[in-house]
Parts: structure tokens; C-alpha cells; sequence
């Protein structure tokens, strides 16, 4: 599956690593987040890397 010329997969990938790099400066207090917010983008974090692990394997050949 492809939007705008880029694979959904890889979108997913790119969007997970921000989310990473997200987690990892707030996790590490290089930037002050509330506890919720840090929470759920952990969450969201969660649920995008499922998505895109699940479509990286059924897509797959």
C-alpha cells in the first residue's frame, strides 16, 4: 500500500521513530512532558509499532 509514492510500512517506521526519540528525550528529562503526555505516547507508540510490524508481515511475499 502506498501514499503519496511512500510505502504505509514505511511511513508507520518513520512515525515509530519519532515516537522513540519522543520518549526517549522525555524519558531522560532532556524535555519536560507531564506524566500523561509521556504516558500516552507511550501508547501510541505501542499501537503504531503493532500496526506496523502486522503490516510489514502481511505484506511481505
Amino acid at each position: 500500500m502506498r501514499i503519496g509514492g511512500i510505502s504505509l510500512v514505511q511511513l508507520l517506521g518513520i512515525i515509530n521513530f519519532m515516537l522513540i526519540l519522543f520518549q526517549l528525550s522525555s524519558g531522560l528529562r532532556w524535555i519536560q512532558v507531564k506524566t500523561g503526555t509521556h504516558r500516552k505516547t507511550g501508547l501510541a507508540l505501542a499501537i503504531c509499532a503493532s500496526l506496523h510490524g502486522l503490516l510489514a508481515t502481511v505484506t511481505a511475499h
